[in-house]
């Protein structure tokens, strides 16, 4: 057991010349990850958040990792004319959308008989509603260019597992699954699949941040490692169901993670 993630490995061309659009990726979490895999494996890629001024950071870093600059777009998923612009501004720099990785989520703690409507909604409408915004948006594209594609979305496993003051957080992710799953039956028939990644714990420095030390210690000793994954380890696997390495996968729901009971 090792407290330390093993090295990154290289790109293998994975995504070769696919266009990749990748919401929520500002920052250094798991989304930035995701782009920064992407490119690395070879595919043209759109990355959008809301937050403008560290979506535009967030390029010039993956531009000084990877040697690549990806497109960008502001994109708030709460806003049914946001996503249908990013998918418009996507199609156009990209030459069309071959894959969706939603990322979009808003989390927070508080116990149920604390919780207002309005702390109910937000999560859910960020969390849930932001990844169908998505999803529909880009599932009509994809349909319409007739060239099939991949959707990968980030749901977590706090969707089958029970937490104290994560009701909102919980019921968003179980219902991103539920979508999931749903929504993959009828992409089926335009050879479009749909998929999802269910990270247990991924440390970055946002959750350091907002996450006590005393828990990161006790979350970590759950996980058969005995350390939280790193962003591009949850990454690796959104690529590879976006890949065609995962042809015959559609409607899973994929745990990244090495949490014992």
């Amino acid at each position: 057991m090792s407290a330390e993630p093993p090295v990154e490995p290289p790109g293998r061309g994975l995504l070769t010349g696919l266009g990749v659009v990748v919401t929520a990726a500002a920052g250094t979490g798991i989304g930035s990850a995701v782009a920064k895999r992407a490119i690395l494996e070879g595919g043209r890629v759109l990355i959008s958040d809301v937050h403008e001024k560290r979506l535009a950071a967030t390029a010039d870093r993956l531009e000084s990792e990877t040697g690549t600059r990806p497109f960008t777009a502001v994109c708030d998923v709460t806003s049914e004319s946001d996503v249908q612009a990013l998918v418009a501004a996507a199609s156009r720099s990209l030459g069309g959308i071959d894959v969706m990785m939603n990322n979009a989520g808003l989390g927070g703690s508080v116990r149920l008989v604390d919780m207002s409507d309005e702390q109910w909604s937000a999560v859910l409408d960020v969390t849930l509603s932001g990844t169908m915004r998505c999803t529909r948006a880009v599932l009509r594209h994809m349909i319409a260019r007739g060239a099939g594609g991949a959707i990968v979305n980030n749901a977590s496993v706090i969707g089958w597992r029970a937490q104290q003051e994560q009701a909102h957080y919980a019921a968003a992710k179980a219902g991103v699954m539920a979508l999931t799953r749903c929504v993959a039956l009828e992409a089926a028939e335009h050879n479009v699949r749909v998929n999802a990644v269910a990270p247990s714990l991924a440390m970055h420095p946002f959750l350091s941040k907002v996450t006590s030390d005393e828990l990161l210690t006790e979350l970590e000793s759950r996980e058969a490692f005995g350390r939280a994954a790193a962003p591009w380890e949850v990454a690796n696997v959104m690529v590879f169901l976006a890949s065609d390495l995962s042809s015959y996968m559609t409607g899973e729901i994929v745990s990244v993670s090495s949490r014992h009971p």
